[in-house]
């Protein structure tokens, strides 16, 4: 009888730990499904990072490379054939206008102008015999001593021998203008920045001196450096602050410590088709000739901005078939596409002229599959993540549908 009842007893222990297991397993189920549904219905409102639009810049601030010249820079030519007979300036030799740079010997030039001389002067021979000539005929017809016929040829023996000293006296002006050309001259006051002639050279009319590879180049070239042009390129984005009284500074390599100032002059009115840029010219003063031409410049460019424009994160841009959007979230944390303006854009940030107000709420980096009215979670986003200084953090909330 124990023995039967220590059994009973044994078989009553198992199965109750039975049931209190499955019973545990049917708690801990139901617990699972309830989880599983708050975390569903968690997933569903997806995390986001919002920012809020920034106002833009007072001002805009740009820095582009530029080229300095010289106020006026002059390569000079032979216009007459010849050897070069001496040169006297060098380089860097400051001139005045009119100062002798070089001569050439010309002797085919001397010689043709000997010859237009010598020509004149039988032009004058032939036409003082030909008026006097005229002048005797003319008086014999008076009293009918000769031919009216006569007389007309004589006359116009007369006026084809004046055509002839007049076309002689032109001939030997040409030639003393072309012997002036003998003497290379400065054009105006300023430096000499090349010389590209040695003494017997030869140069030829209107192309300059000839290398050794027969190619033609200019003798010297001056520069008027009392100011420089600056010539930069401007972005097409940024072309809106050329304007009367902007004004640049200025730095180059010779001079690292020094800034220069340069005024807006005037601007090309087109835009290169291949860089989308458009020629802009500044002068600046060089009354201390310190710059060069040809130097290489900094240019900073500092001009007002356009008022009511922000400025958002690059990665807030939403690329919609209606145009540039931004997600906004309102206070009941439900999506709205909003349309808007862009103005000039970088890598980071993006400058927006219309359709944001100060006080939006806007999804950085919104994902692919949130669609309009969708409710969202907003989080403060993790270190690292979001280094926008106009960043906002909300904290996270039970947002449990």
């Amino acid at each position: 009888m124990f023995v039967a009842s220590k059994g009973r007893i044994v078989i009553i222990f198992f199965a109750a730990v039975m049931m209190a297991d499955i019973a545990y397993l049917l708690v801990q189920r139901a617990h699972n499904t309830v989880r599983i549904q708050q975390d569903a219905a968690y997933d569903r409102v997806p995390d986001v990072a919002l920012v809020k639009p920034t106002p833009a810049p007072p001002t805009v601030t740009l820095s582009l490379p530029g080229t300095i010249s010289a106020w006026y820079e002059a390569p000079i030519y032979a216009q007459v054939s010849g050897y070069v007979k001496m040169w006297y300036r060098d380089y860097g030799a400051v001139v005045k206008k009119g100062d002798l740079l070089a001569e050439i010997n010309t002797p085919r030039l001397d010689a043709e102008y000997a010859q237009a001389q010598a020509d004149l002067k039988v032009a004058q021979t032939k036409y003082g015999l030909a008026a006097i000539t005229a002048t005797r005929w003319r008086a014999m017809g008076q009293s009918q001593a000769v031919s009216g016929q006569s007389v007309s040829v004589q006359n116009a023996n007369e006026q084809s021998a004046k055509a002839e000293l007049e076309a002689a006296e032109h001939k030997v002006a040409q030639y003393q203008a072309m012997i002036h050309f003998k003497s290379i001259e400065a054009p105006f006051d300023g430096v000499v920045i090349a010389r590209n002639i040695n003494v017997g050279d030869y140069v030829g009319a209107g192309s300059g001196s000839m290398n050794a590879n027969g190619t033609a180049s200019e003798l010297f070239t001056v520069a008027d450096t009392h100011a420089m042009r600056l010539f930069v390129s401007v972005p097409e984005t940024f072309s809106s602050i050329l304007q009367p009284g902007l004004v640049a500074k200025v730095s180059v390599p010779q001079f690292p410590n020094t800034v220069f100032e340069a005024k807006f002059l005037t601007i090309a009115k087109g835009f290169d088709p291949n860089t989308r840029t458009v020629i802009t010219e500044f002068s600046i003063d060089n009354a201390g000739q310190k710059l060069w031409p040809g130097s290489f410049a900094s240019v900073t460019l500092t001009a007002p901005a356009r008022k009511g424009v922000y400025t958002i994160p690059t990665g807030a841009l939403v690329f919609q078939e209606h145009g540039m959007q931004v997600a906004t979230v309102n206070a009941q944390q439900i999506t709205h596409y909003q349309n808007i303006t862009v103005g000039r854009m970088s890598d980071a940030y993006t400058e927006v002229s219309a359709g944001l107000a100060p006080d939006d709420r806007i999804i950085n980096n919104p994902p692919a599959d949130l669609m309009e009215g969708g409710k969202v979670r907003p989080v403060e986003p993790a270190q690292g993540y979001l280094s926008t200084p106009n960043a906002t953090a909300e904290t996270k909330g039970d947002d449990d549908e």
